[in-house]
């Protein structure tokens, strides 16, 4: 089994948890459009925060690369080449914007799957907006499928790998 899976949603909503958890059951690569950005940031004076201000900074530096050269879609399609010729059976690709989640279901002819993560409730006291289209846009786009983690982790493993068998079960269809 080879199955890519776009997997995006809002900050703090818990996507790197539930690849986590899918990396207890099967062998897993975890991959960012935004790390060979987080690259290049560091020399600019990033330090690894967190904030709405680095967010808003990374996407834009982000959005100036894809502008000039595509180059996180260039960089993601080499991470699939290495995935594609390698021994893990999910490859989970973190992207946030609705142009690029497309260009990267192109670069796989289509085959991989995307998945939007939600908060629930406990991101309903979230005020405002985060400033930045990669974080204010990720509901923009028609996913393949959806995941309320709005549970307890206890509770959210059980019911995100239910999710995950579906997801598969339907890839190999």
């Amino acid at each position: 089994m080879k199955l890519a899976i776009v997997i995006n949603g809002s900050g703090g909503v818990g996507k790197d948890t539930l690849c986590e958890i899918a990396g207890k059951h099967y062998r897993v690569r975890n991959v960012s459009s935004i790390t060979p950005i987080k690259n290049l940031a560091v020399q600019c004076g990033w330090q690894g925060e967190k904030t709405d201000r680095a967010r808003k900074f990374l996407a834009d530096l982000k959005r100036l690369t894809v502008e000039y050269n595509d180059y996180p879609t260039r960089w993601l399609e080499e991470e699939y080449r290495k995935f594609s010729q390698g021994n893990e059976e999910i490859m989970f690709v973190h992207i946030r914007e609705p142009e690029e989640i497309e260009k990267f279901v192109r670069v796989t002819g289509g085959k991989a799957k995307t998945l939007l993560v939600r908060g629930g409730a406990r991101m309903a006291n979230r005020v405002g907006r985060y400033g930045n289209s990669a974080d204010d846009d990720v509901e923009r786009y028609r996913y393949d499928y959806y995941f309320d983690n709005d549970q307890p982790l206890d509770k959210a493993e059980p019911l995100f790998l239910a999710a995950l068998r579906e997801i598969i079960a339907d890839a190999e269809a």
